[in-house]
């Protein structure tokens, strides 16, 4: 495996972050504190750090900066997720919508037959952080152009 990443990112509830993350998700759950929890982020570590939202920001979505039209579709900026296996990726999908999380944008394959042909999706935790999960047709292909 290559070196982990690791990237600090706020929420407004632990709590909720903690069930999401890991009982969703399915992620390990490492050192914590009343302020920040780590998880194992399918090999990398992610730490959600406990923040007040700024006055006057949206409540749904308090980090998100803007978003970029990515096949017509409105894209959140910032985002974070992971590249999984295609069936991984399906059983994800799967388990998100049983447990009745909105989708930012629901399971679809783009760049059908073509190199990069990969399923994506988006939907935000519960302190509006927008996550995006991939799965590659062709797993090598990750970086083709």
């Amino acid at each position: 495996m290559p070196d982990p990443f690791h990237l600090a990112f706020p929420v407004t509830d632990l709590d909720a972050a903690r069930r999401f993350y890991a009982d969703l998700l399915g992620c390990g759950v490492g050192r914590s504190s009343d302020r920040w929890i780590d998880f194992d982020f399918f090999g990398h570590q992610l730490v959600a750090q406990l923040v007040d939202p700024k006055p006057g920001v949206d409540a749904a979505k308090p980090f998100q900066v803007g978003a970029n039209t990515v096949d017509g579709h409105e894209v959140p900026v910032p985002h974070f997720g992971i590249v999984l296996s295609m069936e991984a990726w399906k059983a994800l999908a799967e388990r998100v919508r049983e447990a009745g999380v909105d989708f930012i944008l629901e399971p679809y394959i783009r760049f059908e037959g073509e190199p990069g042909e990969q399923g994506t999706m988006f939907f935000r935790d519960p302190s509006g952080n927008a996550l995006e999960f991939k799965a590659f047709a062709d797993p090598s292909r990750l970086f083709a152009t």
